[in-house]
């Protein structure tokens, strides 16, 4: 070979080499989506009837052309009375008459809501007896707008058995609470939650040899009733999401969503449009699991499958406090002991993020809640910065 070919060599092999660079880089990664940039205003609660206090912010809901924020007033002293406000468009608020009926009614603290037909139903509770446990009243609507204390039977929500009693849903066949039992998962049903029912310690609800289960949230579904939350098989760290169907709240079907690389778990769930999509850690983040028909083309079952990430580093900390249903999507809050955040997504898959008005509070003592109906959302932030309540438009976004 001549020595002017010799020569020529480096030059052939570095444009090669850069050719080949060319064609096997490793992909570029995916554009971080644009943050949606809602027109929060903040909005005003007005004190409820009686001593002066701070507001305990817990949860709030919407239907049928109502809005509902449910927690308590808390006095100089510590003392709290259960607290609830109505709104027809989520900015002008008026505060609902509630009467109890317990010894403990006074005090409870309302810490979950559902909604059906424009009127609410709740969860409240008020620690006390000999061991201090949660003494749990369910409390409803009446059509004169009032809010009534529904006493029960100690054993029903409380007993040596009670571990805990959860969020609850209505829906157009009544109500259903989510809580847990020392048995595992357990509902609560109800047509008119005037008086609910105890489902526990019944397969496929309880834990057994598949699994130690547990129950997170509740939703309405197109032909019955959802639960979500987890079963901790034996020999797999973390958990596997876990969702239980129903038709009228009583029989339960089981199902564990495996993955074999992301073990985890789901703490929320929402109705948005014809498909239910759930919410909770996946691996060392947050993911989305989104219900959809299966099998066959024109089958009829419905399947569970994976969805998108919202947040890829939550870790073992992280937690859904909120997940609302909006026109043309949902919105998800997502706290960790890192901070907060929201999301948006169009279907589960792709989810943007989404400013907040304020920082989004750290640490145990902390409330945030989300709720959602045609293209306005709510958002509740109660920690120790103090408490605040945002309306917004949800603009129109990637997902």
């Amino acid at each position: 070979m001549s020595s002017r070919r010799l020569r020529a060599m480096p030059g052939v092999v570095a444009a090669c080499a850069v050719l080949l660079a060319g064609c096997w880089s490793a992909p570029r990664p995916a554009p971080t989506p644009t943050p949606l940039r809602p027109d929060w205003r903040a909005v005003a609660l007005p004190t409820p009837p009686g001593a002066p206090g701070r507001l305990l912010l817990r949860d709030a809901v919407a239907c049928g052309g109502r809005w509902f924020v449910v927690g308590a007033v808390a006095d100089a002293a510590g003392v709290t009375r259960p607290a609830a406000w109505s709104s027809p468009d989520a900015t002008a608020w008026t505060s609902l008459r509630l009467a109890a009926r317990s010894g403990y009614g006074p005090e409870n603290v309302l810490t979950a809501v559902g909604c059906r037909d424009g009127r609410l139903a709740a969860v409240g509770a008020k620690s006390g007896g000999v061991h201090g446990n949660p003494r749990v009243s369910t409390w409803r609507q009446l059509a004169d707008g009032s809010v009534v204390e529904v006493p029960a039977e100690f054993e029903v929500f409380g007993g040596p058995d009670a571990v805990n009693v959860g969020r609850i849903a209505g829906g157009p066949e009544g109500w259903v609470i989510a809580g847990n039992r020392g048995t595992g998962a357990a509902a609560w049903s109800s047509v008119d939650a005037g008086e609910f029912r105890l489902v526990s310690g019944v397969p496929p609800l309880a834990s057994d040899a598949a699994g130690r289960t547990w129950a997170a949230d509740v939703a309405a579904g197109a032909s019955g009733w959802v639960l979500v939350g987890s079963s901790r098989t034996p020999g797999r760290p973390g958990g596997e999401p876990a969702v239980w169907t129903s038709p009228d709240g009583l029989d339960w079907r089981r199902e564990t969503l495996s993955d074999a690389d992301a073990p985890g778990d789901l703490q929320r769930v929402v109705r948005a449009g014809e498909r239910l999509v759930a919410v909770g850690r996946r691996g060392d983040g947050v993911g989305a699991w989104i219900e959809g028909p299966g099998g066959a083309a024109g089958a009829t079952r419905v399947e569970w499958r994976p969805g998108g990430v919202l947040d890829r580093a939550g870790g073992a900390s992280a937690q859904v406090a909120g997940l609302a249903a909006v026109d043309g999507g949902m919105v998800a809050v997502v706290l960790s002991d890192a901070g907060g955040a929201a999301w948006f997504s169009t279907d589960g898959g792709g989810w943007s993020p989404v400013l907040v008005p304020a920082p989004l509070p750290v640490g145990a003592d902390r409330s945030v809640a989300v709720a959602g109906a045609g293209d306005r959302v709510l958002l509740l932030v109660d920690g120790a910065r103090g408490t605040g309540v945002w309306s917004a438009r949800m603009p129109d976004g990637p997902g």
